[in-house]
């Protein structure tokens, strides 16, 4: 028996911690957020960046989410 937590029982997610704090977050984006950031940047009238990390290209989402209005 071990004396970590269950992460199941954690009261937050992934999705909710901090990109700078991610220990993948320097890695190359996924295919879906530089799909979503694609369709996000056309809308905003922003230019998209294939070069983002998984981490800066969580952040531009968060900023492209408020200025287009998706993230409400």
């Amino acid at each position: 028996m071990t004396d970590h937590p269950n992460p199941k029982s954690e009261p937050f997610s992934n999705a909710e911690k901090d990109p700078d704090d991610w220990t993948t977050g320097d890695e190359a984006m996924t295919g879906a957020q530089a799909s979503y950031l694609k369709t996000l940047s056309e809308e905003a009238g922003e230019p998209f960046d294939d070069s983002l990390t998984k981490a800066d290209a969580s952040k531009a989402i968060d900023a492209l989410q408020e200025k287009t209005g998706r993230g409400a």
